[in-house]
């Protein structure tokens, strides 16, 4: 990574200083100097709401506990149950189809 010890001053009046703090707030970016940066070498900022991608990722993380546990159990006992298999299944069966439609509203933007 570059050092960054270059330094660019502007001048704004208040209420532009105001809007960019509204901006920022509405993006949810805190550093004043990432965003101004990213805003001078991209033109833009993206938002996105990762809502759905943390309830995959949870969905993952239930799926994988639960084949650690059934893993376990079949190398103790020899067997699963069947109704467990099934639980499982459909569990991953959920995981993919948020998945498949998460990649869909992603490919999108723009």
């Amino acid at each position: 990574m570059e050092n960054r010890n270059e330094i660019i001053m502007i001048r704004v009046s208040q209420s532009d200083k105001e809007r960019i703090h509204e901006k920022m707030e509405e993006l949810g970016i805190r550093n004043m100097s990432a965003y101004i940066r990213k805003m001078a070498l991209d033109g833009y900022c993206v938002n996105l709401d990762l809502a759905d991608v943390k309830e995959l990722v949870y969905l993952l993380r239930q799926c994988s506990n639960n084949l650690n546990q059934y893993a376990k159990k079949a190398n103790q006992t020899g067997s699963i149950y069947e109704e467990d298999l099934q639980d499982l299944q459909s569990r991953f069966d959920e995981f993919w189809k948020i998945g498949k439609e998460l990649l869909a509203r992603l490919s999108t933007i723009q």
